[in-house]
């Protein structure tokens, strides 16, 4: 992957604060050098990947975090029109939830999604998690000693 790729934006589809600052702390243990865009509900989301698809392709996140249960528009939905979209459908789309509902990890990988994580309870295992997302999607994103 080369390094300018490894630094655009991750979006972070996400309507619960405390989970969108734990993911961004979880990242920063990681040493994840990518900035994090967070929206706080999926119609927000998809304006966010609207605004930026017909410009310059660092303006378009590189990952899109997505939590599935949320009020109005759900993650489900999202992850339909994210992925009907030729402009954005290759973002790589990493579902996490709290949801470990078989048919909602079936749905979503018919559906495009990438990965499928359930969140952990613990900050700890979070942390584990977005290391294991580093080391998959982001090998060389580490920031430095």
């Amino acid at each position: 992957m080369n390094k300018q790729r490894s630094l655009r934006p991750i979006l972070l589809i996400e309507d619960n604060y405390d989970d969108y600052e734990a993911t961004e702390r979880s990242f920063r243990q990681a040493k994840l050098m990518n900035p994090i865009h967070w929206c706080k509900n999926a119609r927000e989301g998809l304006d966010f990947l609207q605004q930026r698809k017909d410009g310059p392709p660092e303006e378009l996140p590189c990952m899109i975090l997505l939590d599935l249960n949320m009020p109005g528009m759900d993650g489900r939905s999202a992850l339909k029109e994210i992925k009907k979209d030729p402009k954005v459908c290759s973002i790589p789309v990493i579902v996490l939830t709290t949801s470990s509902s078989e048919l909602d990890v079936d749905f979503c990988y018919h559906e495009g999604a990438s990965t499928y994580i359930q969140k952990p309870v613990e900050f700890d295992n979070l942390v584990k998690a977005a290391v294991r997302l580093r080391d998959y999607w982001f090998g060389v994103a580490l920031l430095p000693n």
